[in-house]
Formats: structure tokens, C-alpha cells, sequence
């Protein structure tokens, strides 16, 4: 029993122990805390031109560091998601894209999931706010797994709290992430598609949003009659 639970939380002990190398070296290596500080003014910066220049110059270091900048944008509440998917699939292709996309919602998803196991929902709140941790709460208890999914699917649902959320109410881990690709796989088709024509993504994503909802909202309508 006690080997089980070692492994089940390894990952928070990974997760935890990267964010602690992230703040030690911030304050301890002068190189280290000069990239998080241009990071912090590319990114906050919201404009995609910048941010995929900024990725560019980084050569082969470039999908760590979109890897890490997903991670980053659950504190940076300006910095949406979506711009760093697109910038992904623009400065990598289709293919390399997608799969860097995959990966980065993976680790931002874990991270996230472990920051809201660890630190419980009093100290989440102050991360995401009161209102929201109870909004997101109610939803993941009713509907769990499809939760997680339609979240994922809608870029302009919050996709951050479902993971500190997630870590809250102990979502089985794997349950979690499962459901997280599961809903992110069609964005990131999605973008891939139309990520290169800027006028096609923004009405394929309002549109693509759209039905999400509108499916979600069947499925709710559905459950309900059915409980009754």
C-alpha cells in the first residue's frame, strides 16, 4: 500500500520539485533570472508576432521553452493559452507543433493538478478566486470526466482552473490527464488546420467554441431528463 501510494505521487514530487529549481535559480543565477524577466515582457506582451520571433531564436531549445512558457502562463493571467498553441504550429510545423502542444498541456495539466493537491483550495483561491474555484468545483463534481473534456475543447473556458481544481477534489490523476487530451487532441487538429490563415482561425475557433458548448449543453439537458 505504501509503495502504491509512493508512485501514484511521484509526479507531484516532480512538479513541486522543477517549480523549486525554477525560483531558486531566479534569485541565485543572474542568466537565469534575466530569461524569466524578457520571458515575463515577451509573453505578457500578447503579441503573437513577438512571441513567435522570441521562440525562433532559440533553435532547438525552442520546444523546452514553449513547453515551460505553457506551464508559466497558468500565473500569467494575460497570456492566453491559445496564442502559444498557434505560435507552436507556426514556427513548427503541423506535425512537430501538435505534438509540442500535446506535451506542453500535458505538463502545464500536471503541474497545475499537483499545485491544487498541494497547496488545498484556501491558498488556490487566491490564485484563480473564490468565485471561480466554486464555479469549477460544482462542474467537475457533476460531470467529471466530460468536464475536464469540454474545457479543453473550448479555448475560452478556464482552462487553468480545471487543473488546480482537478487537484482539489483528487480527480484520479490519470482520469485527469486522459481527459485533457482526450479534449485538447481537436483544438490542436484544429489550429493545425487553419493556424496559418489568421482570419480563418478566429471564425473557425468562435464557431468551433460555439458548437462545443452548444454539444455540452445537449449532454447537460440530456443527464438531467434522465435523472428525472
Amino acid at each position: 500500500m505504501k509503495d502504491s501510494q509512493n508512485k501514484s505521487r511521484w509526479p507531484m514530487f516532480l512538479s513541486l520539485g522543477l517549480l523549486g529549481i525554477c525560483v531558486i535559480g531566479y534569485f541565485t543565477v543572474p542568466s537565469i533570472a534575466h530569461f524569466f524577466d524578457e520571458a515575463w515582457r515577451v509573453l505578457a506582451s500578447g503579441d503573437q508576432q513577438k512571441i513567435q520571433a522570441w521562440v525562433s531564436n532559440f533553435g532547438a531549445w525552442g520546444p523546452p521553452v514553449l513547453v515551460i512558457a505553457m506551464v508559466a502562463q497558468m500565473f500569467l493571467i494575460i497570456v492566453p493559452t491559445i496564442a502559444l498553441m498557434v505560435v507552436s504550429i507556426l514556427a513548427y510545423g503541423p506535425l512537430w507543433g501538435s505534438l509540442i502542444i500535446l506535451l506542453s498541456v500535458f505538463s502545464a495539466s500536471s503541474v497545475g493538478y499537483f499545485i491544487g493537491s498541494f497547496l488545498g483550495k484556501g491558498r488556490v483561491e487566491r490564485i484563480i478566486g473564490q468565485k471561480t474555484e466554486k464555479k469549477v468545483s460544482k462542474f467537475l463534481e457533476d460531470y467529471s470526466f466530460w468536464a475536464v473534456i469540454i474545457t479543453r475543447l473550448n479555448p475560452f473556458l478556464s482552462n487553468d482552473a480545471i487543473s488546480f481544481v482537478g487537484g482539489i477534489l483528487r480527480m484520479g490523476y490519470w482520469k485527469f490527464i486522459a481527459a485533457t487530451l482526450v479534449g485538447i487532441a481537436p483544438l490542436t487538429l484544429f489550429i493545425a488546420i487553419l493556424g496559418k490563415s489568421t482570419d480563418s482561425l478566429k471564425t473557425g475557433l468562435l464557431w468551433g467554441s460555439i458548437i462545443s458548448l452548444l454539444l455540452f449543453l445537449g449532454y447537460v439537458w440530456w443527464d438531467k431528463r434522465r435523472q428525472t
